[in-house]
């Protein structure tokens, strides 16, 4: 795919409460393996997406992994912050005001009761999200990944794919390659032709969140 670009378009910095990942070392290690697109996406947070577009030399979407009364919605190209704990349909709503794009991370990791959206409250907004997450590095099964590809084919949606890298090293750890873009319906159409390149991460770095949130209550202590 000729001038295309190696996209992570699930990523967290310091700015999440289970991230220690510095801005400039997140950059720094982009540039090392070669990812030239990112998609920050802090929980209830946009404020690292913004540090990290000021400094990086490449294209960075400024996200945010909401969490709703059900489960978490990932916005793509927002403005400004989004409230956690709305209803879907309020977090969705407020996506699209500010001409944004509502991805549903994770949709069937059954590991992740409590931050995946339940299915009832799936099924209900469906018809209003633009994307749907079909590869994350810390989704354990992969027949959870297969069932969200299923459902993208079903309501004919692109698909996103990305480390959900809690820790710089993770980023990368899988990626989209996609063609260049310009704004928010380029970026939908360059996913319609991506590429998902990638591989899980080992069960066991899930436990760097854990210890992420300790040094962080530790540090405010």
């Amino acid at each position: 795919m000729s001038n295309s670009l190696k996209a992570d378009l699930h990523v967290h910095t310091r700015y999440s409460e289970d991230s220690i990942s510095p801005p400039e070392k997140i950059v720094e290690h982009c540039l090392k393996v070669g990812i030239n697109c990112l998609a920050i996406t802090d929980h209830n947070e946009i404020s690292g997406a913004f540090e990290v577009k000021r400094i990086a030399p490449f294209k960075v979407i400024v996200g945010e992994e909401i969490l709703t009364s059900q489960g978490e919605i990932i916005g793509y190209f927002l403005t400004e912050k989004i409230p956690p704990r709305l209803s879907p349909e309020e977090t969705v709503a407020r996506i699209k005001a500010q001409g944004g794009l509502a991805c549903i991370p994770h949709p069937y990791d059954r590991f992740r009761s409590g931050a995946k959206l339940r299915n009832d409250a799936l099924d209900k907004i469906l018809p209003k999200i633009d994307l749907i997450e079909v590869f994350n590095s810390r989704t354990m099964l992969l027949r959870d990944s297969t069932r969200a590809l299923e459902l993208t084919r079903r309501y004919d949606l692109p698909a996103t794919a990305g480390s959900d890298a809690h820790i710089v090293r993770e980023i990368g750890s899988t990626y989209m390659e996609i063609p260049e873009f310009n704004d928010v319906e380029q970026f939908r159409q360059a996913l319609r032709q991506g590429k998902v390149w990638g591989h899980r991460t080992n069960f066991c770095i899930h436990f760097y969140g854990i210890r992420n949130r300790l040094v962080k209550q530790f540090q405010g202590s």
